[in-house]
């Protein structure tokens, strides 16, 4: 049923909003009170309103040390220099616990156990976003939640795993497009032909491919190409 907000609304405990800015009109007020939460993310921008961030990145500011924060990003993004830092900034700048996951993450926001916010698709340039209370679904969501959160692997461990992957990923992608045969690309990077499927092996498997083609899409929607 959609009403004349323009809120679509599937019961009493969903509401389904478009985009950003009407998601964090609704709920960002409680971000001054929750004290428990958790965040699952397939990139930044996933939960960034241009017009809001601000405004929550100062609330978040002032109670920092007050609020339990877990994260969890997919492991493509730290192939980004400039990506890992700013998540090591997040991390250190608000005393965010963050974890990576090699697997897609499905978007979440958990707010103290009680609420949760899904990211749904993007439609005519919004994304969809389904907002939670109906306390068996959040419980279900919670448990998929922390069962990414026991598989993922501690930011500075992962980090230290993939830089030098990191800094090979420009070169190792663009042979790949470029369908360069292993033998060259090995010569061209100063690598063994072991070396250098060792390493895209690892490039795959940070971007959660399953195969070369894959990992050139990935790697695209990451905008490492």
């Amino acid at each position: 049923m959609r009403t004349s907000d323009g809120l679509t609304r599937a019961g009493d405990a969903v509401t389904v909003v478009r985009g950003e800015e009407e998601l964090f009109r609704r709920i960002g007020h409680l971000f001054s009170t929750v004290t428990d939460l958790a965040c699952a993310a397939n990139d930044l921008a996933t939960w960034v309103a241009e017009r809001r961030s601000d405004e929550l990145t100062a609330a978040a500011e002032r109670r920092a040390g007050e609020i339990w924060v877990r994260k969890i990003y997919r492991a493509g993004l730290l192939l980004d220099p400039g990506t890992a830092q700013e998540l090591a900034r997040i991390r250190d700048r608000f005393g965010a616990q963050i974890r990576i996951s090699t697997e897609d993450v499905n978007e979440t926001i958990v707010m103290d156990g009680r609420l949760v916010i899904l990211a749904g698709d993007r439609v005519a340039g919004q994304r969809g976003y389904s907002v939670i209370t109906q306390p068996e679904t959040v419980q279900g969501v919670i448990s998929l939640f922390e069962a990414t959160w026991r598989a993922a692997t501690d930011l500075d461990v992962f980090d230290a795993q993939v830089s030098e992957i990191r800094r090979l990923a420009p070169a190792v992608l663009d042979l790949l497009g470029s369908g360069v045969k292993d033998e060259a690309a090995a010569r061209s990077l100063g690598l063994g032909v072991r070396t250098y499927r060792r390493r895209v092996a690892e490039l795959m498997a940070a971007l959660g491919a399953e195969s070369r083609f894959q990992a050139g899409v990935r790697a695209r929607e990451l905008g490492l190409v």
